[in-house]
């Protein structure tokens, strides 16, 4: 009836036209305006009947009399409609172009709240197409008109989008806030609509935060509503959310029922859709159609074929083949079904994978600034520690005091060495420890490190034994220094458990081929020994045998993890044999090329190389915030007869060295004003010969590039070996600074 009606004033309207051509122009305008009027409300009946594509015709012929009388509050307002007409058949990309000429035209004619319902269109397009950013911008400013001008079911509707957005992106508080303030709207304004499926987003949250029973209630609430207010696409949702929550209370019968409640109602809005949709996307859903169309051929062969008996052996004979075809083709469209869910099912998968993998890199990002602000807090007074527990200790302490000084530096060196297999962990755990392979001597190398711990196990009355074997040649090529690490960290392990005991630290070799050997190092002690339960943890970071034992004994319980890490680095193998109360044995097995170059064991004195330059003229330029740090390095250079100037700040040690030329720079990092890297630019731009070190606690490796991009020469992290300060000094001062802050030792 409605077509009738449409038709009769289109004709009306063309008669009117041709029998009263002298229509004055307001006339003209006032009778254009009733017909955009006419034609509106007919494409807004069409919508409700859910003839989407008769109503963006009937809209399309508003617009153009819309357009030939300039009435431009109406053409945003019928591209508006035509929008969302757009969206609802899936033709996004129509609808986005679309809308933004809506908006284009009510910006320029100041209609605001017109322009906040294209804003809302605006964002459930960029919604659909996954553009977070974009859709809640819209939405929010949408929402706002919406607030200002009371329009209540729109800041609901708005608010639910909000909701959907932040869900898809996992953002489970903002989205908690945002459905509350939802179903409370609903209720408030009675819109069971859009109190249904906020109730189901609601539950989604509960599941995903684990509250299952308060997820079950609110979707059984928002499915009774949905019901009963033949909500279809709401009902369905809740279909699907039960069976999950069902099968994940271990109710299978409900979850299956659940299901099935879900896929038929799932292929009625598909059916639905498929009505709706272009041609385009209607061979998308082509395959609904095959079962109808074989059995009506299937009828028409026989309808043909019951006029002539001798034709019924032919008839039956191709309702079988009809029928073997049927089969076959629903057994292809259930397949295609059973291919485009799996597809779908992976398809989400990838996306929480990737998701995932963000939020690993954020992780990941995170922990390495954590942990550079960490060391570097904590290194800062430990220079201070350090430093001036040292000094006191060449001042010829009082006898009463040395016992304490001594304390105190042992408290400092414990908490450095903690910060410092910090560093080496996530160093491991990153991949960013790499190998510096060297010409050494193996038995001098483990002979040394015996040495350098015989006075602790001494303490603990200990007989360190070393066996080395015949067979295996002394002179290799490999990472002597990580060789190193390992036999420290096990040998000073057994010791820390060993009391009145022999520990036997044995160099053997498992086998040769050509200059490649395998290569086994064992540490045998006969302390405590290690729990069965322990063993299997040992290695793992934070690690010990127990509470008690950590309390006894100390230790960050970092030892093993980078021990363990270390021997993969070096592409070899750890493993233990341990009896409670009868001793440990660790087995490092790892590959060492021997090599005929004789090692270099000589050792340089730097203290000493620096006394023979002429300190008299050299002069050094301190940058330094904190007081302590500044007197400490003031000392520690006087000792090496330097003299040094020192500045708190960045910009005084910029106008310093333009007025003073210094031979060395040694650059702070975090002061106040600006930082150590910017005033290192700022020198750069006029000096580039200058040398600069970072005098630092910043120490990972992540952050190295931002100095090497600044200027700096090099880095000198605090706290420092005397030996390192000196080797760093005497290279700048005799012209021998590298280059790069790349080849610096860590």
């Amino acid at each position: 009836m409605s077509r009738i009606k449409y038709h009769i004033f289109v004709f009306l309207v063309l008669l009117t036209t041709a029998l009263y051509p002298q229509t004055n122009i307001e006339d003209d305008v006032d009778l254009s305006k009733n017909k955009i009027e006419f034609f509106i409300n007919e494409a807004d009946k069409q919508t409700k009947d859910s003839n989407f594509f008769n109503a963006i015709h009937t809209l399309e012929n508003a617009l153009d009399i819309a357009e030939k009388i300039k009435a431009e509050k109406e053409q945003g307002i019928i591209l508006s409609k035509i929008a969302n007409l757009q969206y609802n058949v899936e033709e996004y990309q129509d609808a986005q172009i679309t809308i933004l000429k809506a908006m284009n035209i009510q910006r320029g004619i100041d209609d605001k709240e017109n322009l906040a319902i294209s804003r809302y269109i605006c964002g459930i397009i960029y919604l659909e197409k996954k553009d977070f950013v974009n859709a809640l911008d819209y939405l929010k400013s949408a929402k706002t008109i919406f607030e200002e001008e009371g329009l209540d079911e729109l800041v609901a509707k708005v608010t639910l989008n909000e909701v959907k957005a932040h869900v898809e992106q996992d953002k489970l508080s903002e989205a908690t806030i945002l459905v509350d303030k939802a179903i409370i709207l609903s209720k408030k304004h009675n819109l069971p609509e859009i109190q249904s499926a906020a109730l189901i987003y609601s539950a989604n949250i509960a599941l995903k935060e684990g509250k299952i029973n308060k997820a079950l209630d609110q979707t059984l609430e928002g499915s009774a509503i949905a019901k009963s207010n033949n909500h279809l696409k709401t009902l369905n949702e809740s279909y699907q959310l039960l069976s999950t929550i069902y099968e994940q209370q271990g109710k299978y019968q409900l979850a299956n029922s659940n299901l099935k409640l879900f896929i038929n109602l799932n292929d009625s809005i598909l059916a639905m859709r498929s009505a709706n949709l272009s041609t385009e996307k209607q061979l998308q859903y082509s395959e609904d159609k095959k079962d109808t169309i074989i059995q009506t051929q299937a009828e028409e062969i026989k309808e043909k074929n019951e006029s002539d008996s001798l034709n019924r052996l032919t008839t039956i004979l191709s309702v079988g083949l009809i029928t073997i075809l049927s089969l076959l083709t629903l057994s292809l469209y259930k397949n295609n079904n059973i291919r485009l869910k799996t597809n779908n099912m992976l398809y989400r998968k990838n996306e929480e994978l990737l998701t995932e993998k963000e939020r690993a890199e954020i992780a990941a990002k995170t922990k390495t600034n954590f942990l550079s602000t960490v060391t570097h807090e904590l290194r800062t007074p430990l220079y201070a520690v350090t430093g001036l527990t040292n000094m006191l200790l060449e001042e010829n302490p009082k006898p009463e005091q040395m016992q304490h000084l001594k304390s105190l530096k042992f408290s400092g060196d414990y908490l450095l060495t903690f910060i410092n297999d910090i560093l080496q962990i996530n160093k491991i755990e990153a991949n960013k420890v790499e190998l510096d392979p060297e010409i050494f001597n193996l038995k001098h190398k483990v002979e040394n490190v015996i040495a350098a711990l015989n006075n602790s196990a001494q303490d603990n009355n200990i007989f360190v034994h070393f066996e080395y074997d015949k067979k295996l040649p002394e002179i290799f090529h490999g990472d002597q220094l990580k060789l190193s690490q390992i036999l420290i960290n096990l040998i000073g392990n057994s010791i820390k458990f060993t009391k009145d005991g022999d520990i036997w630290v044995r160099v053997s070799q498992l086998s040769v081929k050509d200059k490649m050997h395998s290569i086994r190092l064992e540490v045998e002690d006969n302390g405590i020994g290690i729990t069965k339960e322990k063993q299997d943890s040992m290695f793992e970071s934070f690690s010990q045998g127990s509470v008690q034992i950590n309390r006894k004994y100390g230790g960050t319980g970092l030892g093993l993890s980078i021990v363990k890490g270390l021997v993969k680095i070096l592409k070899g193998k750890i493993y233990l044999q341990s009896e409670l109360g009868k001793g440990t044995s660790f087995f490092v097995e790892i590959p060492l090329e021997e090599s005929q170059e004789v090692a270099s064991v000589k050792k340089k004195d730097y203290a000493a190389d620096l006394n023979k330059l002429d300190l008299e003229s050299v002069r050094i330029l301190v940058v330094e915030d904190n007081k302590i740090n500044q007197m400490i390095t003031k000392k520690i250079l006087n000792k090496m007869n330097l003299v040094c100037d020192l500045v708190d700040n960045g910009e005084d040690a910029v106008e310093k060295v333009q007025e003073i030329e210094y031979d060395v720079v040694l650059m702070d990092i975090h002061m106040p004003g600006i930082s150590g890297l910017e005033a290192t630019k700022q020198i750069r731009v006029f000096d580039k010969e200058l040398t600069i070190f970072a005098l630092t606690a910043v120490t990972l490796e992540d952050k190295m590039h931002e100095f090497e991009e600044a200027g700096f020469d090099d880095i000198i992290s605090k706290p420092f070996k005397q030996e390192d300060f000196e080797k760093k000094l005497y290279d700048a001062l005799a012209g021998n600074v590298s280059s790069s802050i790349l080849n610096t030792s860590r």
